[in-house]
């Protein structure tokens, strides 16, 4: 390793995938985009799936015997040893508490053992950061910042990789969430964004009247709530009595092109309107739902219209990873490391406040 260059391992932990990543970059106090040597992901799609979604202690579990298995994978991959190592960073918040825990515990047990940096990373920081990772010969910051996942849907001012402005978010469930709740009405599988896109191509997306809460509201603020129960009624038909849910195969493509319309229309507005409120002209989109075709074609569509530069990362990118921790070389050339008694935090900071 050249004497300017460090490696950077990366620990991901907050829900349900267990990551690891190798990044190689500039030692402080230079700064600069750093490349992926390795990035491994370990993916509890099959241990949830019988539920319909996340369960903590689950997750919590399966990190725990899954977290240095990755960590080995990735040095593996990377070509490189635990002694190559220049600092560790792990996702601290949001996320879940047990989930975070694991991580970051592997994480500090690391830094101590090897005498290196620790540095704690935020969790949809990392998200916004990996328009960065996946662009790095473009200018990405400053830019409005949308992370859409299963947890998460909000709207940032992002001055810079670390000084993201928190402007909105959801009032209630995460777009992510509301695919996941619609594919089990619906009879689809786990997890419920790409079972809700497939189905929805061979449907048409104006045959339901769904709502788009918050849609002409001055608030930046999303609801998913509203149009579960819509698409729950649409199923069961004004006069049905309450018991299980049971959609006929036909309507399947029409419901779930109509709900997945709904999402979109209200998160291409409102990224629209955090575009013209804060004047910026670059766009960066992380989280899970971002690997939607159909958001990104929309996005796309509006950014073109108005003449905003959009940086969204491959799917590989977008879905929860370790890579994207690879904001902490911003944060060590910044000097921001964090001591061995750091803790995780299961929330996000609110409107109005920094990260």
């Amino acid at each position: 390793m050249p004497p300017d260059r460090l490696l950077l391992l990366a620990i991901e932990t907050t829900c349900d995938e267990t990551g690891a990543a190798i990044l190689e970059g500039p030692k402080p106090p230079a700064e600069g985009v750093p490349r992926i040597l390795s990035s491994v992901v370990s993916s509890q799609i099959g241990l949830h799936k019988r539920f319909g979604g996340v369960v903590p202690e689950i997750a919590s579990r399966a990190h725990v015997t899954q977290v240095l298995p990755m960590i080995d994978e990735a040095l593996r991959r990377a070509g490189v040893g635990l002694a190559d190592l220049g600092a560790v960073a792990v996702a601290t918040r949001p996320g879940l508490v047990g989930a975070l825990v694991v991580g970051l515990t592997a994480a500090k047990a690391l830094a101590l053992a090897l005498d290196v940096p620790l540095i704690a990373v935020d969790h949809l920081e990392g998200h916004l950061y990996a328009c960065q990772l996946a662009f790095p010969d473009r200018q990405v910051f400053p830019c409005v910042g949308l992370v859409v996942s299963g947890g998460h849907t909000s709207l940032y001012h992002c001055r810079g990789p670390l000084d993201c402005e928190l402007l909105g978010g959801t009032v209630d469930d995460a777009a992510g969430e509301a695919f996941d709740k619609v594919a089990s009405l619906l009879g689809l599988g786990y997890p419920g964004g790409p079972e809700v896109e497939r189905a929805a191509k061979a449907g048409n997306p104006r045959a339901y009247a769904f709502p788009r809460s918050f849609l002409h509201d001055d608030r930046l603020a999303f609801s998913f709530s509203g149009l579960k129960t819509a698409v729950l009624y649409a199923i069961r038909g004004p006069n049905q009595e309450r018991g299980p849910v049971q959609p006929s195969p036909a309507a399947i493509p029409d419901l779930a092109a109509s709900f997945q319309e709904a999402v979109v229309d209200v998160l291409v507005a409102k990224t629209r309107q955090a575009l013209k409120q804060t004047g910026l002209k670059r766009l960066g989109v992380g989280g899970g739902v971002a690997a939607n075709a159909r958001f990104r074609q929309r996005l796309a569509e509006m950014a073109d219209r108005i003449g905003v530069q959009t940086f969204i990362p491959p799917a590989s990118l977008c879905t929860d990873n370790a890579a994207m921790a690879g904001i902490a070389l911003i944060k060590l050339a910044a000097g921001q490391t964090s001591d061995l008694d750091v803790d995780v935090a299961a929330g996000l900071v609110r409107p109005g406040k920094k990260t």
